[in-house]
């Protein structure tokens, strides 16, 4: 081929300047307190794993948690799986837990997004709580910056992920502490109505590894967060709350460590 026939096709590698979709920016969202004051919360502005929404879980979860500060957050190891924006840790640090471990699927994006959120809400940092950021796969080896059992598990709207129940719930089993007082709470809606049944068979795993499920709240949102999304309505707006503990006379992480 001539030199002069090369230079008319150009360069055949190289991407036309709309190849690339440009990366779409950040968004905020806003969560109300019971205190009336009102956070204002850094979303990624895309991202695969979901981490572009306030989800309504996270945001029910929260109001739970402060309802119930006392029993449930002051003084405890709190960790929250699948973050997302870092809500319910970010709160939880806020009322006094004694540390706050938030974390979501390594991606970097995720993770600088939570750091953001936390970095730039005094109020989390406002009882001294040590609140830090970790990027964590469900079921894998437990990270050595972990402490030795958290008396608190957060679960906001992760069980549409039905091939991860299994490693989900080996990790609820490995970091929550064996005592009957430790919590796992476990909150979402079925976005997608007639996979209910799969969603719940992550209860029905953890009763077959010996927790005791129980149903806690139930809370219908004013609207739907999918509005295409096809299925009953009510379910859709439904957040259902769950908590996982330990049965009573159980093994008691806190006597063994004595």
């Amino acid at each position: 081929m001539a030199v002069d026939e090369v230079e008319e096709l150009g360069d055949l590698f190289q991407e036309p300047n709309d190849y690339y979709m440009p990366e779409k920016p950040v968004t905020y969202a806003a969560h109300t307190l019971l205190s009336g004051e009102t956070m204002r919360l850094r979303l990624v502005g895309h991202n695969p794993l979901w981490g572009h929404l306030l989800w309504n879980a996270g945001q029910v979860i929260s109001e739970y948690l402060q309802h119930h500060a006392d029993l449930l957050v002051v003084g405890k190891n709190i960790l929250e799986l699948g973050a997302g924006a870092g809500l319910p840790g970010i709160v939880c640090a806020s009322l006094g837990a004694k540390k706050v471990v938030v974390t979501d699927y390594p991606d970097q994006d995720l993770i600088d997004n939570i750091q953001y959120n936390i970095d730039h809400y005094e109020l989390a940092h406002s009882h001294g709580t040590d609140i830090s950021v970790e990027g964590y796969l469900w079921g894998a080896p437990i990270p050595s910056t972990f402490p030795t059992g958290f008396e608190l598990l957060i679960l906001a709207d992760l069980l549409f992920n039905h091939s991860e129940h299994g490693k989900l719930l080996s990790t609820v089993s490995l970091t929550l502490r064996r005592n009957t007082s430790s919590r796992a709470l476990v909150f979402f809606t079925p976005y997608r109505p007639w996979l209910l049944e799969k969603d719940l068979a992550f209860f029905e795993l953890a009763r077959q590894s010996s927790f005791v499920v129980e149903q806690v709240t139930e809370k219908v949102m004013d609207k739907v967060m999918f509005e295409k999304d096809r299925g009953d309505e009510l379910l859709r707006r439904t957040v259902f709350g769950y908590q996982l503990r330990w049965p009573d006379g159980g093994d008691n992480q806190e006597e063994r460590e004595l």
